[in-house]
């Protein structure tokens, strides 16, 4: 199978990713073919000013409209990789915080193990939170998250972490899905599931376990407790949990949005 590809948004203002994701290149370079980024304008800016995401011919970068909501966003970057990338490349659409913790400790090596070890007959792939995972997560994550899997469960009977965080699928069923999408909102993301659930699969891993302490360069326990106590979060996980769990049901229904 020919060497994969990479896709995806990225929002990064300050700069906090920017180290990371040099620290990673390498890796990136030796493991895939290429990465579609799409910068809203405040980030491309950061980046011309700072001249060393852009003259690296390793990202293709897809300068993204700045009042698009989220959804719309990875929309954009999905499809334009999908039109970029040949028709049978496998891309990854992830997160670069989530990625940059996996390379950067002791997630490496079965990060880029499961990466390598995949073939055609493999995707599409949903990589899903295994329990380790879920567990060095806030479990108000966990909770939420679990109530949109387990309404899929019953209504389509399998169980999908339609938030995912890491999905690998090929270009030409990228090209095919991303334009029935309807979703502005993050919610999209579950949308894109909706289409393909038939034929994909699912692998749990460990280096799905919660990124944000290393990023933050937090205190894991600490940043969990305050997470957890916060109804700000809880708030912000029903925002898309909500949505998604009212487009899997009408979907259900209707067979179609």
């Amino acid at each position: 199978m020919m060497k994969p590809a990479l896709a995806f948004p990225y929002n990064d203002p300050d700069g906090t990713m920017l180290p990371h994701l040099q620290t990673i290149l390498p890796d990136l370079k030796e493991h895939f073919e290429r990465a579609y980024i799409s910068p809203p304008p405040s980030t491309f800016e950061w980046l011309k000013q700072k001249d060393l995401i852009l003259p690296d011919d390793f990202f293709v970068v897809f300068p993204v409209d700045g009042n698009k909501d989220v959804g719309e966003r990875f929309a954009y970057v999905y499809q334009r990789a999908a039109e970029e990338a040949y028709p049978d490349q496998p891309i990854h659409l992830c997160y670069p915080d989530r990625m940059s913790f996996a390379l950067e400790g002791k997630y490496r090596d079965s990060f880029l193990a499961d990466v390598d070890s995949l073939t055609v007959d493999d995707l599409p792939l949903i990589f899903q939170r295994s329990q380790y995972a879920w567990e060095t997560h806030p479990q108000i994550y966990r909770k939420i998250e679990g109530i949109v899997t387990t309404v899929g469960k019953n209504l389509f009977g399998q169980e999908l972490d339609y938030a995912w965080c890491h999905l690998v699928v090929q270009a030409k069923q990228l090209r095919e899905v991303i334009p029935l999408t309807t979703k502005p909102d993050i919610s999209m993301v579950a949308e894109m599931i909706l289409y393909m659930q038939d034929g994909i699969k699912t692998r749990d891993v460990d280096w799905l376990a919660w990124e944000d302490p290393f990023i933050l360069k937090r205190d894991a326990d600490e940043l969990k407790r305050e997470r957890e106590q916060s109804f700000d979060e809880t708030q912000k996980r029903l925002n898309y949990v909500l949505p998604m769990i009212e487009m899997l049901t009408r979907f259900s229904k209707n067979g179609r949005k």
